[in-house]
């Protein structure tokens, strides 16, 4: 499973409440992008939430794909983001509270860490590869990228 199947939206009783719509936990399940993507009853959502769900479009829903929000960038761009964040030394609890309040979405730390963990392997793996192939500078960049993620 994905880590962006696991990555959920906060409050989103409330959130659905407001709406007077129904709406998945999951922030990248298909309701939840068409109203993202769509706008379809922001303006009734409280200042701070639409402030975080317009953020959130902004930065993850942005792309001139035919099939958008259903061509893959989204969960590719939320992907990179957490990569950066502990690129730039956040552990999976710190992630998990920047991305709350990024965007109002959370996630359980102990799914940041596999994800985290689970890159560090691919990491790995392209690095070998590399190393056999005698491509040293590919080698050399999943390294250095690792040990971002590792915090060394």
């Amino acid at each position: 499973m994905a880590i962006t199947d696991k990555i959920y939206v906060k409050n989103h009783r409330r959130i659905s409440s407001q709406l007077d719509a129904s709406i998945p936990r999951g922030a990248f399940h298909g309701a939840t992008l068409d109203i993202l993507f769509s706008g379809e009853g922001l303006a009734d959502l409280d200042e701070a939430t639409r402030d975080r769900a317009l953020a959130f479009a902004e930065d993850f829903l942005d792309c001139d794909c035919e099939n958008n929000p259903y061509c893959g960038h989204p969960e590719r761009k939320f992907i990179s983001y957490l990569l950066e964040l502990r690129a730039q030394g956040f552990d999976p609890d710190t992630i998990v509270d920047v991305m709350t309040e990024d965007y109002m979405l959370y996630a359980y730390p102990g799914d940041v860490r596999s994800f985290l963990d689970d890159a560090i392997r691919t990491l790995e793996a392209v690095e070998e590869l590399a190393d056999v192939d005698g491509r040293t500078e590919a080698a050399a960049a999943a390294r250095e990228r690792k040990h971002e993620l590792a915090g060394r």
